[in-house]
Formats: structure tokens, C-alpha cells, sequence
């Protein structure tokens, strides 16, 4: 975040800046705080954010391009760049309503309040008070979050049916006594944390009498909706038919590569299905329990650190420091959180292992870790953070552009491949099923949310195609997948950011070398600007 949480899953939810933020990004002082969720709450952001874009525009109307002091810079240039490309994106969404009906299963008000507890510290008598201080917030917060899904219901604006019953779930899961809120360091009897679960069990009982009896059963948000997503999640503007049938095209091109490999692994006869199989079977690529995943994960995260540092990438010394974990929420996610501002928090990679699973598949799952670590996330947004004398603070740790971050982090993994780290043909069978994942993720999104006629020709997308048809395109278990075409269904446009970030990266790293630039030249010039849209990426790095 990754989400993004600054993104494997990297999230980014279009929203602003929040309380919830400072803790993220490291900035003392508003642990103990929660916004509301309130109408009132997302015209009071949108108000600021109009003035910021006014403020912008009086500093860059008011310089000269000369050499006083207080004049624009080559950085400020691309600042107020930035600036403008994502605060006009959030106003639009905010005129749109889509903050007051801001609901899904990932990245919506629920989550967002549950997830800033696990980066919240409870190893002092202070930080715990903090902790306090935010559940005894939840009921408030929460109210106000209802406030603004009534208001967006009363103009017929209410989320898919599916994202609603999600969110049913995991309020609940949150009031049960043993959820992750009984693990964060308060006493089970203080009143502030049976309020918090009593407000989580309130919130499903609203969502289930109230909201979803108005929920609509279709998933789709339709052609005008998904233009106004895919531009933010991408940060350029998609030719969304183009990216459809690209996304077609890819597929094809990868299922003929993993039929290759599984022939050679397995024999003429061995179908990319059935490898899978044979993989998951074999000792040298199984792990059994999440201490072991985690050994495994911070392992392969500190030999690469060491490995690229110095050949491919002058890595900061603050960023090679890397945090694997586990996340108590068991949503099925992997994601990454970025350091602290001042590095006191380290970059995490997070994998929310859902209830029950223990055994897990290092061939599949070698290419996560260089997504969420290095060269990925870890290695991207830690440069950004570490970018202190260049970048001020909202370009090192407010400003994300999934198409540029997820589209880097999925770069990264073919990166790694070109550099060999895939010659293993299990584990290039993972690299090969990361990337079908997320071609096939272009295609899912578009053909759903657009309501385009299914591959076939008989039918047109709905979710029961979308599941077969991710099933067919990915080695993902069954648990992890029912949680992603959720995620799909619920966020559009933020999927195919992946892929489609990764071909914009991949285009223009090649403009780069044809104009005299190395790779590592071509990185680091791209790296230091922190995370711009990809139509400005180009604009900075390209003559």
C-alpha cells in the first residue's frame, strides 16, 4: 500500500489525508484521535482541499522562474504538479458523493479504523493510553460513517450488495470477544474497549436492517464511474476497451509460457493446473505455520537487501532494515506499510493469513516478497521517505498513485526475473502466475464493471463468471480467492493499476535506455521523485 496502508496489496482508496494518516506515516502527537466519517467531516476535507489547490496556484501565479529565493524550483514545479493532478481527482469524487458511500470490503471506514491499531506500539503505559483514547472514539466515528452511507442512500447511492454483507462479517468478527482488539494491550474489563466491540456489533446490526435491504445486487458501477477510478488509481488517462483486449493478449502470451515451463517440470503431458498441484506437493517449495512463513519471508527479504544493494541500487542505509509480520485481521491480504517519516517504524510487509490456513507455497510466493520488499514497496517508498532534503513531507508519505506504486512493484518482479532470481522453474511458475493474475485482473475488472460480453460471447461479466474465470487464471486457494473478487468488485479501477502501471513503467524504462540512461540511472532518477503520477513520471524522466 499495498492500501495502499500504502500497498501486495498496497492500498489506496481515493481519501484524504486523515488522523488515521499521522499514525501511518509516523507523526506523533494524534494516536489517541479518530475522525468521523461524518458529512460534515468529508465537506470540511473538500473545503481544505479547495484551498489548497487555490493556495498552488497563488504561489506558482506569484513566481518568476529567477533565482530569488522564494521562487519555484524544478521540485516545486512537480509538486504543484502533483498537486493539482491528485487534489482535482479527490474534489471530483468528493462532487460525486463517493466519500458519503465509501464502502467495501478492503478499504472503507471499518477498515480503515481497525488496521490503524496494528500499526499503533503498546509497549509503554503511554501508548497503550493512546490506544484507549482511539477505541473509546470508535462509537462516535461510527456513528458518523452511518451518517454519511444514510445521506448517500437517500439519493439511491448505496454499495453493492456483496460489499455490504462483508462488511456485516467483519464488524462482527470485531465485537466478538478474541477478536484482534482484545490483543492490544488494554485490559479486557476497561470500558473503552467493550465500548469500541459494542460499536462494531452496532454498526453490523445497521448495516443489516438498514442498508442492505437497499443494496444493489449488481456489481457493476458502469462506464462513467470506472473512467473517473481508473484515471485516479493509474494516474494517467486508460483507453479502457484498449486495456481490455491488451489484457486478452497478455494472457494468452503468459498460458503459453506456463505450459512450457509445466512440460518441462513435469512432462508433455502435465497441464499448468496439474503443475500447480505437483508444486504444492513438493517439501523443498511447502512451509507449515506462520512463524515459519514469517523466518522464511524476512529471510529472503535480508539476502535480497544485501544482494542489489550496491549493484542494481544504491539502497539508503535506513531502508535496509525490513519487518516481516503477520497480520492479526486474517482478512487474506499481503500488504506493505512504510517507515515512520523519522525511519522509527520500520517498512513491514504484512500477510493476513486467513483462519485455518497453516501450509504455504514458497514457489508461489517468492515473487510476493520482492513485490512487498526489495525492489518493490519497501525499496520504493523507503527512497521516497528517505528523500528528506528534496521532497517535502506530503510528497515522502501523503502522496500515493497506485499506478505508479503497484505498477513499480509488479516491475519489480520482472525485474527480478531479468536479473535471474526466477531460474528456479518452480518459482518461475509463480513469477508467471503473479503476472497472469494481474493481466487477468485488467480483463475481470473492465469486463465487470463495464457489463462487457463475457470471453465466450453468450453472456455478459457478472461476479459467478469473474470467480470461475480468476479460478482458471490464477493458483490461488479458495479462501484467498473469494476475498479477491470481493476486493475486485468492491474497488474498481484499483486492480488493473497493477498491470497497467507495470506496461507504463516497463514503456518507459525503454524510451530511457534509447535516450542513453542505464537501468540503475533510469531507477534512481525515477525512484527520487516519490510516487507522481505516471503521466508526470514521464514527463521528468524523458527528454
Amino acid at each position: 500500500m499495498s492500501a495502499e496502508p500504502l500497498t501486495g496489496e498496497t492500498t489506496d482508496q481515493p481519501r484524504t489525508p486523515s488522523l488515521l494518516d499521522a499514525t501511518a506515516w509516523g507523526i506523533s502527537g494524534y494516536d489517541g484521535q479518530l475522525q468521523d466519517f461524518s458529512p460534515a467531516y468529508w465537506d470540511a476535507v473538500a473545503d481544505r482541499i479547495r484551498d489548497m489547490l487555490a493556495d498552488v496556484d497563488a504561489l506558482n501565479d506569484g513566481t518568476d522562474d529567477s533565482d530569488d529565493e522564494d521562487d519555484f524550483d524544478d521540485v516545486d514545479h512537480v509538486t504543484a504538479a502533483v498537486l493539482r493532478d491528485r487534489l482535482s481527482l479527490e474534489v471530483d469524487l468528493h462532487h460525486h458523493g463517493e466519500y458519503l458511500r465509501l464502502l467495501n470490503n478492503i478499504e472503507s471506514p471499518v477498515q480503515i479504523i481497525r488496521d490503524s491499531f496494528s500499526l499503533m506500539p503498546n509497549e509503554t503505559p503511554e501508548q497503550i493510553d493512546a490506544i484507549r483514547s482511539r477505541l473509546s472514539k470508535v462509537p462516535a466515528s461510527l456513528a458518523g460513517y452511518r451518517e454519511s452511507l444514510a445521506a448517500a442512500a437517500a439519493q439511491g447511492h448505496v454499495a453493492a450488495h456483496r460489499q455490504v454483507e462483508a462488511v456485516i462479517s467483519q464488524c462482527e468478527q470485531l465485537a466478538d470477544a478474541g477478536s484482534m482488539l482484545d490483543g492490544l494491550g488494554v485490559a479486557q474489563e476497561n470500558p473503552d474497549l467493550e465500548s469500541a466491540r459494542d460499536a462494531f456489533a452496532e454498526m453490523a446490526d445497521w448495516l443489516s436492517t438498514e442498508l442492505a435491504p437497499q443494496a444493489p445486487h449488481d456489481d457493476a458501477v458502469g462506464r462513467e464511474r470506472y473512467e473517473m477510478f481508473s484515471h485516479y488509481f493509474v494516474g494517467d488517462t486508460v483507453d479502457l476497451d484498449e486495456a481490455y483486449e491488451w489484457g486478452l493478449h497478455r494472457l494468452r502470451e503468459i498460458s503459453r509460457e506456463q505450459e512450457a515451463v509445466a512440460h518441462e517440470l513435469y512432462g508433455p503431458e502435465c497441464s499448468v493446473r496439474s503443475a500447480y498441484r505437483k508444486l504444492n506437493h513438493e517439501n523443498r517449495y511447502t512451509i507449515e505455520g506462520t512463524d515459519a512463513l514469517v523466518d522464511w519471508m524476512q529471510g529472503v527479504a535480508d539476502e535480497t537487501i544485501a544482494k542489489l544493494n550496491g549493484t542494481e541500487f544504491d539502497i539508503p542505509e535506513q531502508v535496509r532494515a525490513l519487518e516481516a509480520r503477520i497480520d492479526p485481521a486474517g482478512s487474506g491480504s499481503i500488504f506493505y506499510t512504510p517507515p515512520a517519516d523519522d525511519f522509527s517504524r520500520p517498512g513491514r510487509m504484512w500477510w493476513s493469513v486467513p483462519a485455518g490456513q497453516t501450509i504455504f507455497h514458497t514457489w508461489q510466493e517468492l515473487t510476493t516478497v520482492f513485490h512487498e520488499g526489495v525492489p518493490g514497496h519497501h525499496l520504493q517508498l523507503g527512497t521516497t521517505v528517505a528523500e528528506r532534503e528534496n521532497l517535502n513531507l506530503w510528497r515522502r508519505v501523503a502522496c500515493w498513485n497506485s499506478g505508479h506504486g503497484e505498477g513499480w512493484a509488479l516491475y519489480a518482479e520482472t525485474l527480478m526475473k531479468e536479473l535471474g532470481y526466477h531460474s528456479d522453474l518452480g518459482n518461475y511458475m509463480g513469477y508467471l502466475d503473479s503476472q497472469r493474475l494481474r493481466a487477468a485482473r485488467v480483463v475481470l475488472d473492465i469486463g465487470v464493471h463495464l457489463h462487457k460480453k463475457n470471453i465466450e460471447g453468450n453472456g455478459t461479466w457478472d461476479a459467478a463468471y469473474a470467480k470461475s474465470f480468476l479460478r482458471e487464471n490464477s493458483a490461488m486457494d479458495d479462501a484467498n480467492l473469494t476475498f479477491e473478487i470481493d476486493r475486485y468488485l468492491g474497488w474498481p479501477g484499483q486492480a488493473p493499476s497493477y498491470a497497467l502501471g507495470q506496461r507504463i513503467w516497463l514503456e518507459t524504462r525503454e524510451e530511457a535506455l534509447k535516450q542513453g540512461l542505464s537501468a540503475p540511472q533510469f531507477h534512481a532518477e525515477a525512484l527520487r521523485l516519490g510516487s507522481v503520477p505516471l503521466s508526470i513520471l514521464r514527463e521528468e524522466v524523458l527528454d
